[in-house]
């Protein structure tokens, strides 16, 4: 069964990510305390886009990075803001899905960057390229929890 199994948010650019039980998502504006949210993350766009307005990334995909690296590299690390597990975010591009009762839509990839590199380990970039995660617009507010499930509709948008 697909479910949301960590949240993390930052408030500021410099700021190590924090895990917390849950959070409020707004559309257009992103996950309430994050730095995204404020427009103070390393990329934030002006006018913020939608595909700024939450990240996400499977747990499967950071415990083999950090098996095959040799390195410690835990969802912290990633600095992506949903942790999931049992389903493919790969997939969910241009696809509608649902965390709880939250409706998202899956935008484009979240490939690792020099940035992320640079703050965590080197070997993110080749370790997690098509593996870095989803980044996602919030269709409708509410609240993400962990443990919330995942289920997603059944065709691609356009």
């Amino acid at each position: 069964m697909s479910h949301l199994v960590a949240i993390y948010i930052a408030a500021s650019p410099g700021e190590s990510t924090r895990s917390v039980p849950q959070v409020l998502a707004f559309p257009g504006r992103g996950l309430a305390g994050d730095r995204y949210f404020e427009g103070r993350g390393t990329f934030s766009p002006r006018p913020m886009k939608p595909d700024f307005e939450v990240t996400l990334i499977e747990e499967e995909n950071l415990e083999a990075f950090a098996r095959t690296s040799g390195r410690p590299f835990t969802a912290a690390h990633a600095r992506r803001n949903l942790v999931t597990t049992g389903i493919r975010l790969n997939d969910l591009v241009n696809r509608e899905f649902s965390v709880g009762t939250v409706r998202l839509r899956g935008w484009r990839l979240c490939e690792p960057c020099s940035h992320l590199a640079r703050i965590s380990v080197p070997e993110v970039l080749p370790g997690l390229v098509h593996l870095g995660g989803l980044r996602a617009q919030i269709l409708t507010a509410g609240t993400l929890s962990v443990g919330d499930l995942i289920s997603c509709s059944n065709s691609p948008q356009s």
